[in-house]
């Protein structure tokens, strides 16, 4: 195996803490769309909080792709990107992330390849397995040559976006002379000057398969701790073990996704995170729909399983006032070792999401 280079893909994937902050914290944006709100809104409130999150010493700010949903509007993330590019000058935009199963190989080398070139060395291409979205929707998004992909075709679609990324197809393979543009290729053409850069890979996932994976291939890791928090420990020990360097990453890399809200008042943070607990709970009974309003989730009358179910996902998520929020999110570190903290904030208003990402800059002390 090559040694790995240290001087661009390492130094582009691994974060600098700022401030106070023990790692480097980082936004994932779901662009989510609250009752009597638009998706425009959610989309501005968007490039609002990737500004918030450059000016204020954020590392990352990642949008995931989700479908069918309607209080998430981040179904096209490449789209996204672009746009947030347009408004943002050095902040690391990426996806977390583009489900590899949903698209051919070749369209999302495409696609970041695009994004690259309009945002050079600052994207991110985080992937994952499952399809962001309900069995249906994901046999409309695949059609039906599609519908048979699994989980076990994962490494092998994943083997082909990367030569694709790199441009480097061995002869006689029947890809041999197709080129993912822009891309590598246009630097070795006849009169080409582009940067063969490519965006660095990242897997998703909130199991061990993606875990070993990543591992085995030397890749970075982002953990969905905000929805599978009890498989936390285990993936990242996983992802640990079975690390190979590579000439990608030359030491294990761990991210992992945070539910975490600040208020000025902890009541008002508990009352924001139970708008965020009852989306859930309807979309996990087959109700889905948008984010309800705090008044909304007081008044609603929630039976013994469903106390239980919204239990659970409070107990998940670190909430209350800036400092409280501090102590959760250092506490977490600590016991996971995560390299990284992608903060996502579940709220009905993008007002109380933006509040919330100032609040936690603050209470680490970070530059702005």
């Amino acid at each position: 195996m090559d040694t790995p280079d240290p001087a661009r893909p390492t130094d582009e994937i691994r974060g600098t803490a700022q401030g106070g902050a023990p790692v480097p914290l980082s936004v994932l944006d779901l662009v989510t769309v609250g009752s009597g709100s638009t998706a425009r809104r959610a989309l501005r409130t968007s490039v609002e909080l990737a500004r918030l999150a450059e000016r204020r010493g954020y590392h990352r700010h990642w949008v995931a792709e989700h479908h069918s949903m309607p209080g998430v509007a981040s179904s096209s993330p490449a789209v996204i990107l672009a746009h947030l590019a347009a408004h943002t000058e050095r902040i690391r935009l990426g996806s977390g992330g583009v489900m590899l199963p949903n698209h051919a190989p070749l369209v999302i080398a495409e696609q970041f390849g695009t994004l690259e070139a309009l945002a050079p060395g600052r994207v991110d291409l985080g992937l994952g397995r499952a399809p962001g979205t309900d069995g249906a929707t994901a046999a409309a998004l695949r059609r039906t040559d599609r519908l048979t992909a699994g989980a076990d075709d994962f490494p092998e679609q994943l083997a082909e976006l990367t030569r694709f990324l790199d441009d480097d197809f061995p002869d006689g393979h029947p890809y041999a002379r197709i080129h993912a543009v822009p891309g590598p290729v246009q630097a070795t053409a006849p009169g080409g000057v582009q940067s063969a850069a490519r965006p660095p890979v990242w897997l998703l996932g909130s199991s061990g398969f993606s875990a070993r994976l990543a591992g085995t291939l030397g890749l970075p890791f982002a953990f969905a701790h905000h929805f599978s928090a009890r498989n936390t420990v285990p993936a990242l020990d996983l992802y640990r073990d079975s690390f190979r360097p590579s000439p990608v990453l030359d030491a294990p890399y761990a991210l992992i996704g945070v539910a975490a809200l600040a208020s000025d008042d902890a009541r008002e943070a508990r009352r924001q995170v139970m708008t965020g607990a009852l989306a859930m709970l309807r979309l996990t009974t087959g109700r889905p729909g948008l984010i309800p309003t705090p008044e909304e989730a007081d008044a609603y009358d929630f039976g013994p399983m469903e106390r239980e179910f919204v239990a659970g996902r409070l107990a998940d998520i670190v909430h209350g006032t800036p400092d409280e929020v501090r102590a959760g999110l250092d506490e977490l570190q600590k016991r996971t070792g995560a390299d990284e903290l992608m903060i996502t904030a579940s709220a009905h208003g993008g007002g109380a999401r933006l509040r919330s990402y100032e609040l936690i800059a603050d209470a680490y002390g970070l530059p702005g």
